[in-house]
């Protein structure tokens, strides 16, 4: 998932349990422009990937993503604005509150997109 605050979603997409996060957000940094008050990318390490970090720049934006530990050519990051990221991490976990994304019940994929599209709604009603 893409999301623009803790309020908002840019875009999200499904995958298999078994399948690793940078993939498809790499599909998902394609899928969406940039604007221009949007400078930032703030990732976790599952992103830190070079061909994720070339994308983000590629589409505009700097990324604010850790170096894995065991990098051999850690790089700076801005550590204050990365900071920022347990706003997205409270989104989810508003998101997860409802008992069927948390456990995941549906077996069709359009099924539980519906209900995350719901849980969304219900969210931004109790704000």
């Amino acid at each position: 998932m893409v999301t623009a605050s803790d309020r908002s979603f840019v875009a999200f997409s499904l995958s298999g349990g078994n399948a690793h996060d940078a993939p498809e957000g790499e599909l998902l940094l394609e899928r969406f422009m940039r604007l221009a008050e949007q400078q930032y990318i703030l990732m976790d390490r599952a992103y830190e990937g070079d061909s994720m970090r070339a994308k983000a720049v590629e589409k505009g934006f700097i990324p604010v993503v850790p170096p894995k530990r065991n990098r051999k050519d850690p790089w700076d990051y801005d550590k204050e604005r990365y900071k920022k990221r347990n706003e997205i991490e409270r989104y989810f976990l508003r998101l997860k509150r409802f008992r069927r994304i948390f456990t995941r019940y549906d077996k069709l994929d359009v099924m539980f997109s519906g209900y995350i599209y719901f849980a969304m709604i219900i969210d931004a009603i109790l704000v």
